[in-house]
């Protein structure tokens, strides 16, 4: 333990803290950690502007841990092993009891460099585990190391399988919780003839299928309008295709926006296209505060997570326009029903509750820097 007045010292590594799902869950866990009376160090390659990050608390100290221009080679391989050398130098300066990880080569380096310094590496899986360990050379290397690390943390049960059995066997699941400023009552009175999505403007979230869906439905249900806030490198490619379809005075693309929560709430449909994701941020939010939505069954499991179909909402399968339309025409249609399908989403506030999950990765994070590993 961290000599420092016996105050546990928990460090987090990510690439940077670019506005993002994975590091809005690092930021918001580093800053429960700190307020627990935890020592929090969090520690990322990169540093972006300001304005495109997500700020800390003044009590996180943040260490940056990529190569100055001067420490830059012409060569790859002595950059890679100048990165190693320079991150387990953090470690052994700071001296963290745990350093937790996420997303594909960095829970290697995380395993690797601290290797022999006494800091108990934690690697986790937040997003689709096939996208984060593409092929069998990176896979192969997951299976090989991390059954090292002192924990391992998924977010679904599907995902568990994508390992070898001894992952299987050593790994938990732990959510996300819950956005604060998405715990509300539910919005009850009329609502806004408004279907709204919220994801990066990428081909991933795939909403050329959700603007396509919604043109077809467009003179069916002449009085709705289709937001989707987010920004990204597709916004040409979508305001092109608006302008083709003819629903430039429907489809709206604001951006990223402050206050999502309050500008979704009165809508009456949320959607989430996305071929792939972990446990989407963007659809707890919705569910949390009662939108009906039809989602997308990612392969990783995380809509089956969050989702039963036909419950507290409808689940289509990936990349299927036509399941899309439908599902939007179930509830456009039969307003009471979306609105049972709401009320039942809102349950899943209690949960996620901020507090609940919290304090399921202080049991976790505690037993690992007590006992040595889960």
């Amino acid at each position: 333990m961290n000599a420092d007045m016996g105050q546990k010292h928990i460090a987090f590594y990510i690439g940077s803290l670019n506005k993002g799902g994975a590091e809005r869950v690092f930021v918001n866990l580093a800053d429960f950690f700190a307020e627990e009376g935890y020592r929090v160090t969090m520690v990322t390659q990169y540093r972006y502007p300001e304005e495109e990050e997500y700020s800390l608390p003044a009590k996180i100290k943040r260490v940056i841990s990529d190569l100055s221009e001067e420490e830059l080679s012409n060569s790859r391989v002595v950059n890679f092993c100048r990165r190693l050398r320079k991150l387990r130098r953090v470690w052994t300066k700071e001296r963290p009891d745990l350093v937790l990880a996420c997303i594909g080569k960095n829970n290697f380096m995380a395993i690797v460099t601290t290797m022999f310094t006494g800091t108990k590496p934690v690697v986790s899986v937040v997003g689709e585990a096939r996208e984060e360990y593409p092929n069998r050379l990176m896979l192969g290397l997951a299976n090989l190391l991390f059954p090292h690390a002192a924990g391992i943390i998924l977010q679904t049960e599907r995902s568990r399988y994508f390992f070898n059995k001894k992952i299987q066997r050593l790994a938990v699941i732990l959510p996300n919780s819950l956005n604060p400023a998405f715990i509300r009552p539910r919005y009850e009175g009329e609502r806004d003839k408004r279907i709204v999505a919220v994801g990066r403007l990428d081909a991933n979230k795939n909403h050329e299928m959700m603007i396509r869906a919604f043109s077809a439905l467009k003179d069916k249900y002449a009085e709705y309008t289709l937001t989707i806030y987010g920004e990204g490198e597709l916004r040409p490619y979508l305001e092109s295709l608006i302008k083709e379809l003819g629903v430039t005075e429907r489809v709206f693309l604001p951006g990223m926006i402050p206050d999502v929560a309050v500008k979704i709430e009165k809508a009456a449909l949320f959607l989430l296209t996305s071929y792939s994701e972990g446990v989407s941020n963007a659809l707890i939010e919705a569910l949390a505060i009662g939108l009906p939505v039809v989602s997308t069954d990612v392969p990783s499991g995380g809509t089956e997570e969050l989702m039963r179909d036909g419950e507290n909402g409808l689940i289509i399968p990936p990349g299927d326009q036509r399941a899309l339309e439908q599902a939007m025409d179930r509830l456009l249609g039969d307003p009471a029903y979306a609105d049972r399908l709401g009320r039942a989403a809102a349950e899943i506030q209690k949960r996620l509750a901020p507090d609940r999950v919290n304090r399921l990765w202080k049991e976790y994070f505690d037993g690992i820097m007590q006992n040595g590993s889960q």
